[in-house]
């Protein structure tokens, strides 16, 4: 602890500041500024308190060493710092930018003070670390001749292919869509983390020794049998990519899509991929529209700030549930996630966001919907009553669902392997990560159902390593956590 008193000499968080909202409206970069000041950070790494228990790593799935590097950063010992990241998180610069944080939430600092910029402190580490070439290849002592297919390369896929490979085997990642990286390649906007940044570390990975094979469905272009005839263990990372439905009247008309196949067009576009029309417009595009965007979180977000930038004429976001309070709610008190009501950069931009409401049916003219019905509704006994007299009809041409995922696409490569589920229908893994099949791992939101970033990696890295100890009868990766108590963080 650098500065003893660093936490009673600054009291309030110091970020970087977003760009104003006519401007970055006009292109897809990210919504912060530049350049955020190293004596600005290291004045607010200085307020870590070095305490006794420091439940800020109870709050982060991955354990990071948080208070160790925040001294590292204050004490302007950068390379330490960075060394003390990557020793417990593989890609700081994905979750510095897209996880929401939990580790601040549970920041004692916290309890009677505005949390220390952890967050901050992570992203501009690894940010100078790349600047001042510190990220090279990792290479491994010795190979091992055994060889491990992983399915997917979101985070999970990604760590866990990095820590394997890191252990000397041989790496294959498969991936179904045309570019690697999962939901950050197609499912994050542009102006929450520029691709660029995955395709940073990608080569990286690539120059270690991964291989990645983009635009292989595997239970399609390679048979369950194939994938476990050819590799010695097989790491399931595909996601919870079952998006959840609204099945009520209307369902069927034209202009009603998933928030995932809306997005990731404005990705492609982006990418420079030749999927516009002579307006420059994607397949799927809210210009000139009256988006309704049905879901109040992330995903919804992502909509939200996408047809912002595509010149959506209006835009609302519903929700069901109440708005959430002001300040931190009594039902989440230190040091859990607080429930709380929170302005993303998006929400910024304009839109008006619509709680405590139940679309009863969808309206359209020639096949094409044209509107909604809904009605208020409110919580009695757990289960949400219609308030009477509230009911509305919204004007929409372009409707979209973002109500979150039920678990991952079970046809094809997961019912060929015979994998077994759980309760809620993701794929069940033992204590050591494996499933129902011999060799068979599964990491990530295709065991944990959805979640955040900072948990796919968690459970990527805690995979690979039980993964190493079945093809080698011991490892030398981080010891293989087991999913109860990474659930239980």
């Amino acid at each position: 602890m650098g500065d003893t008193q660093g936490f009673l000499k600054h009291t309030s968080r110091e970020l970087p500041e977003r760009r104003p909202v006519p401007l970055r409206l006009m292109d897809w970069k990210e919504v912060y500024q530049e350049g955020f000041p190293h004596e600005t950070l290291q004045r607010q790494a200085s307020r870590c308190m070095d305490c006794g228990i420091p439940f800020c790593h109870n709050g982060c799935p991955l354990g990071n060493l948080i208070p160790e590097w925040n001294d590292l950063v204050y004490s302007d010992r950068w390379r330490e710092g960075i060394d003390r990241l990557h020793a417990t998180n593989n890609f700081p610069e994905f979750t510095g930018r897209l996880c929401p944080a939990p580790c601040e939430a549970s920041c004692v600092l916290g309890i009677n003070q505005d949390p220390v910029t952890i967050k901050q402190v992570e992203v501009e580490l690894i940010e100078n670390a790349f600047d001042e070439g510190w990220v090279a290849p990792v290479y491994p002592t010795r190979l091992t001749g055994k060889k491990v297919a992983v399915v997917g390369s979101g985070p999970a896929g990604l760590a866990a292919a990095q820590q394997l490979t890191r252990a000397g085997h041989t790496v294959t990642v498969f991936e179904r869509a045309d570019r690697i990286g999962g939901l950050m390649r197609y499912g994050i906007p542009e102006f929450k983390m520029e691709k660029r940044f995955i395709d940073r570390r990608l080569a990286q990975m690539e120059a270690e020794g991964t291989i990645f094979k983009a635009g292989v469905n595997v239970g399609v272009d390679i048979t369950a049998d194939e994938l476990r005839e050819r590799y010695d263990a097989v790491v399931l990372a595909g996601g919870a990519t079952q998006a959840r439905d609204l099945p009520i009247p209307g369902r069927e008309l034209d202009g009603i899509h998933q928030a995932m196949e809306f997005l990731p067009w404005a990705n492609r576009v982006q990418q420079g991929d030749p999927v516009t029309d002579d307006n420059g417009l994607p397949p799927i595009h809210a210009h000139g529209k009256n988006v309704v965007i049905i879901g109040g979180g992330d995903t919804g977000a992502d909509c939200l700030g996408t047809s912002h930038r595509q010149g959506a004429a209006s835009v609302h976001q519903f929700e069901i549930m109440p708005r959430p309070p002001a300040e931190r709610a009594g039902s989440t008190p230190w040091p859990t996630y607080p429930l709380m009501y929170r302005v993303s950069s998006a929400h910024e931009e304009g839109g008006e966001r619509v709680f405590s409401v139940n679309t009863e049916r969808f309206v359209g003219s020639d096949s094409k919907v044209t509107g909604l019905e809904a009605h208020e509704v409110k919580m009695v006994n757990g289960r949400f009553e219609k308030v009477e007299g509230t009911d509305f009809t919204l004007e929409a041409d372009l409707v979209l669902l973002a109500m979150g995922f039920v678990g991952p696409d079970k046809p094809g490569l997961l019912t060929d392997l015979g994998v077994g589920y759980d309760q809620r229908g993701n794929v069940q893994r033992d204590k050591k990560w494996a499933t129902n099949i011999p060799g068979v791992f599964v990491a990530g939101d295709m065991g944990r159902g959805q979640s955040l970033i900072v948990w796919a990696i968690a459970e990527g890295r805690a995979a690979a390593s039980a993964v190493d100890e079945y093809l080698e009868g011991e490892t030398a990766l981080p010891a293989p956590i087991p999913p109860t108590a990474v659930a239980q963080r």
